[in-house]
Protein backbone atom coordinates (compact mmCIF):
# COMPACT_ATOMS: atom_id res chain seq x y z
CA UNK A 1 0.00 0.00 0.00
CA UNK A 2 2.87 2.38 0.83
CA UNK A 3 4.48 1.71 -2.56
CA UNK A 4 1.23 2.57 -4.33
CA UNK A 5 0.91 5.83 -2.36
CA UNK A 6 4.53 6.73 -3.22
CA UNK A 7 3.94 5.89 -6.91
CA UNK A 8 0.81 8.05 -7.12
CA UNK A 9 2.40 10.92 -5.16
CA UNK A 10 5.50 10.98 -7.37
CA UNK A 11 3.37 10.73 -10.50
CA UNK A 12 1.34 13.76 -9.37
CA UNK A 13 4.53 15.74 -8.67
CA UNK A 14 5.96 14.84 -12.09
CA UNK A 15 2.77 15.48 -14.06
CA UNK A 16 2.15 18.86 -12.40
CA UNK A 17 5.79 19.89 -12.82
CA UNK A 18 6.02 20.75 -9.15
CA UNK A 19 8.66 23.37 -8.26
CA UNK A 20 9.71 20.95 -5.51
CA UNK A 21 11.45 18.87 -8.19
CA UNK A 22 13.81 21.74 -9.03
CA UNK A 23 15.00 22.46 -5.50
CA UNK A 24 18.70 21.82 -5.14
CA UNK A 25 20.08 19.31 -2.65
CA UNK A 26 23.63 20.63 -2.85
CA UNK A 27 25.22 24.07 -2.71
CA UNK A 28 26.38 23.92 -6.34
CA UNK A 29 22.87 23.26 -7.63
CA UNK A 30 23.86 20.07 -9.42
CA UNK A 31 21.56 17.61 -7.68
CA UNK A 32 17.85 18.50 -7.93
CA UNK A 33 15.37 17.12 -5.40
CA UNK A 34 13.56 15.63 -8.39
CA UNK A 35 16.24 12.98 -8.75
CA UNK A 36 15.59 11.13 -5.46
CA UNK A 37 11.84 11.80 -5.71
CA UNK A 38 11.72 10.28 -9.20
CA UNK A 39 13.94 7.41 -8.06
CA UNK A 40 11.50 6.59 -5.26
CA UNK A 41 8.65 6.57 -7.78
CA UNK A 42 10.54 4.42 -10.27
CA UNK A 43 11.25 1.87 -7.54
CA UNK A 44 7.74 2.06 -6.07
CA UNK A 45 5.91 1.30 -9.33
CA UNK A 46 7.19 -2.25 -9.92
CA UNK A 47 7.18 -2.89 -6.17
CA UNK A 48 3.48 -1.90 -6.03
CA UNK A 49 2.75 -4.52 -8.66
CA UNK A 50 4.95 -7.12 -6.94
CA UNK A 51 3.30 -6.63 -3.54
CA UNK A 52 -0.17 -6.17 -5.04
CA UNK A 53 -0.32 -9.37 -7.10
CA UNK A 54 0.24 -12.51 -5.06
CA UNK A 55 0.63 -14.66 -8.19
CA UNK A 56 3.72 -12.64 -9.10
CA UNK A 57 5.22 -13.18 -5.64
CA UNK A 58 4.32 -16.88 -5.55
CA UNK A 59 3.77 -17.91 -9.17
CA UNK A 60 1.77 -21.05 -9.77
CA UNK A 61 2.28 -21.41 -13.52
CA UNK A 62 5.29 -21.31 -15.80
CA UNK A 63 3.99 -18.15 -17.48
CA UNK A 64 3.50 -16.38 -14.15
CA UNK A 65 7.02 -17.48 -13.17
CA UNK A 66 8.29 -15.74 -16.33
CA UNK A 67 6.30 -12.58 -15.50
CA UNK A 68 7.58 -12.67 -11.90
CA UNK A 69 11.19 -12.93 -13.12
CA UNK A 70 10.61 -10.02 -15.52
CA UNK A 71 9.14 -7.93 -12.71
CA UNK A 72 12.10 -8.74 -10.45
CA UNK A 73 14.46 -7.62 -13.23
CA UNK A 74 12.51 -4.36 -13.51
CA UNK A 75 12.75 -3.87 -9.74
CA UNK A 76 16.51 -4.40 -9.93
CA UNK A 77 16.81 -1.91 -12.80
CA UNK A 78 14.69 0.56 -10.80
CA UNK A 79 16.98 0.22 -7.78
CA UNK A 80 20.01 0.75 -10.02
CA UNK A 81 18.36 3.59 -11.99
CA UNK A 82 20.45 6.42 -10.48
CA UNK A 83 23.84 4.67 -10.79
CA UNK A 84 23.10 3.46 -14.34
CA UNK A 85 21.75 6.88 -15.35
CA UNK A 86 24.81 8.57 -13.88
CA UNK A 87 27.05 6.26 -15.91
CA UNK A 88 25.04 7.05 -19.06
CA UNK A 89 24.71 10.84 -18.64
CA UNK A 90 27.60 11.72 -16.33
CA UNK A 91 25.72 13.91 -13.84
CA UNK A 92 22.90 13.66 -11.30
CA UNK A 93 20.72 16.33 -12.87
CA UNK A 94 20.46 13.97 -15.85
CA UNK A 95 21.12 16.53 -18.54
CA UNK A 96 23.35 15.74 -21.47
CA UNK A 97 23.83 15.56 -25.22
CA UNK A 98 21.23 13.90 -27.49
CA UNK A 99 22.47 10.32 -27.75
CA UNK A 100 23.13 9.91 -24.02
CA UNK A 101 19.71 11.34 -23.18
CA UNK A 102 18.06 8.88 -25.56
CA UNK A 103 19.56 6.00 -23.57
CA UNK A 104 18.59 7.68 -20.30
CA UNK A 105 14.96 8.01 -21.45
CA UNK A 106 14.90 4.45 -22.77
CA UNK A 107 15.96 3.20 -19.34
CA UNK A 108 13.53 5.46 -17.48
CA UNK A 109 10.50 4.79 -19.66
CA UNK A 110 11.45 1.13 -20.03
CA UNK A 111 11.12 0.51 -16.30
CA UNK A 112 7.71 2.20 -16.10
CA UNK A 113 6.27 0.82 -19.31
CA UNK A 114 7.73 -2.63 -18.64
CA UNK A 115 6.09 -2.71 -15.21
CA UNK A 116 2.69 -1.67 -16.55
CA UNK A 117 2.90 -4.11 -19.48
CA UNK A 118 3.80 -6.92 -17.07
CA UNK A 119 0.67 -6.16 -15.04
CA UNK A 120 -1.53 -5.95 -18.15
CA UNK A 121 -0.07 -9.21 -19.47
CA UNK A 122 -0.82 -10.84 -16.11
CA UNK A 123 -4.43 -9.61 -16.25
CA UNK A 124 -4.85 -10.87 -19.82
CA UNK A 125 -3.42 -14.25 -18.78
CA UNK A 126 -6.18 -14.53 -16.19
CA UNK A 127 -8.75 -14.33 -18.99
CA UNK A 128 -7.24 -17.43 -20.59
CA UNK A 129 -6.67 -19.35 -17.36
CA UNK A 130 -7.89 -22.92 -17.57
CA UNK A 131 -10.55 -23.70 -15.03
Amino acid sequence: MICLIVTISVLILLVTGSPLLSLSLDTKGKIPLGTPITWMGIIALPLSIYWGVESLRKPGTLFHTFLAALLKLLILLAILWVPISFLIVGNLSFEGPGQTMQWFWRLSYGIGIGSILTLITYWVSLLFKKR
